[in-house]
């Protein structure tokens, strides 16, 4: 797999450089990703601008590495802006998987996806019975 890496703190970005995601790809892919997963980056973000098509064992991969990032309160994001390519990405009925057209786009989803897991993973601390005894103001 042709391919450059990037790691930053909260995700790893990897540039690949294939036009089709296919043949030894996607198992290249898979072993750089649970790699990557061991080192603790659970945020993916798999630049696939020149990537043009992809087969059964790309899409299982893919699948695969996707729902190993969502398991793991993280995010597989990929980014493109081919037209044809996405709409056939989105035909591949990949639960959750996130198509972004820039770099920037898919860092601020990142970003998004660890504020959101940061505010929801905590407990409000508050239980039904600390508002027992509590009315509504009729004031403004």
């Amino acid at each position: 797999m042709n391919y450059s890496l990037q790691k930053k703190e909260q995700y790893a970005y990897i540039d690949l450089e294939e036009a089709a995601f296919s043949n030894d790809v996607p198992a290249s892919f898979e072993e750089t990703s649970r790699e990557l997963f061991r080192e603790g980056f659970n945020n993916l973000i798999v630049n696939m601008q020149v990537t043009k098509d992809i087969d059964a064992n790309g899409t299982s991969i893919l699948k695969k590495i996707n729902r190993l990032c969502i398991n793991d309160l993280g995010m597989l994001v990929i980014v493109t802006k081919d037209d044809d390519f996405i709409d056939l990405l989105e035909s591949l009925k990949i639960p959750d998987l996130n198509i972004l057209p820039t770099q920037e786009e898919a860092i601020d989803a990142i970003f998004m996806n660890n504020l959101e897991n940061e505010f929801g993973a905590g407990d409000d601390d508050y239980d039904a019975d600390d508002y027992d005894n509590v009315s509504e103001s009729k004031e403004p």
